[in-house]
């Protein structure tokens, strides 16, 4: 009986960590954090110490430059209106695709007959660059926010589509089956197992989509579209506003980090009820 009583003892102080240094603690913050200020710098100093000729600094910026012009362009709400046009044609087609491709994907995983039927298209469609539907697109819908929500959809419908389905085709089938034997329906089985289970793959595709969405964005503003901070990017290069082209790209790049860190929480909050791993018990 001792031995056993010291043997549990032993495991049980095996299985107590040591207490984390302040260093082990912040290490991923102070990394992160210091690897951008010193980036900044570098790029704050890099561009003054450059002697190649006056004309040469015209392609080139700062930091402190881009703060300053992004800080007036809030100020004085420049930036409002091509920023509401940019966001209107994200949201739209990003909402559009995932009420599209979420319940398509779960069909298409759950059906034999409509993944035959369909595959090949979404094969085909999802390997065709998006750049090739804009002439198509712009001939059909105009230059107006329709266009712009076009090659959004189409951009975003495939990584949350395919996901989906990826998500739904490795549902456990043993749970599917036990769930069947108790009499389910198609609907409950595919509301009680197959979406809980297919989410880790559902949010993957999300965040993907995202990104696509944003590229959708971009692409549309950049080749045809009349409005947005695409479309103001474009101009700002033509008259060599360097700092107003970054400003625009910090601007899009803060939009995708924030839907990303929304998905990011959604991931957080319905991922509570899967169970733990045995290796992080």
């Amino acid at each position: 009986m001792s031995e056993s009583r010291a043997l549990q003892t032993e495991l049980a102080t095996d299985d107590i960590t040591p207490p984390k240094s302040l260093w082990q603690r912040f290490e991923p913050v102070i990394l992160g954090t210091g690897s951008i200020v010193v980036l900044l710098i570098v790029w704050e100093l890099l561009p003054r110490l450059i002697t190649m000729g006056a004309g040469t600094k015209l392609f080139f910026t700062t930091p402190s430059q881009i703060g300053a012009t992004l800080w007036k362009m809030f100020a004085t709400g420049t930036i409002w209106t091509p920023l509401g046009v940019s966001a209107s044609g994200f949201a739209v087609g990003l909402g559009l695709a995932i009420i599209v491709g979420l319940p398509l994907g779960v069909l298409i995983g759950r059906s034999r007959t409509l993944n035959a039927m369909f595959d090949p298209f979404i094969t085909a469609f999802n390997a065709t660059p998006r750049l090739v539907f804009l002439p198509l697109v712009v001939l059909w819908f105009g230059l107006g926010l329709w266009s712009k929500v076009v090659i959004v959809f189409i951009g975003a419908l495939f990584p949350i589509l395919i996901n989906t389905y990826e998500g739904v085709r490795n549902s456990d089938k043993l749970l599917i089956n036990v769930v069947r034997s108790f009499g389910a329906k198609e609907w409950d089985i595919a509301r009680l197992v197959v979406v809980p289970n297919a989410m880790p793959y559902i949010v993957a595709g999300l965040r993907l989509s995202i990104g696509r969405a944003v590229l959708g964005v971009v692409v549309a503003e950049f080749f045809g579209s009349e409005s947005g901070l695409g479309v103001m990017m474009v101009q700002a290069a033509g008259r060599y506003q360097v700092d107003i082209v970054f400003a625009g790209l910090i601007v899009f790049a803060v939009m995708t980090l924030a839907m990303t860190a929304a998905v990011q929480m959604l991931e957080n909050r319905l991922g509570r009820w899967r169970p733990q791993r045995s290796g992080g018990e």
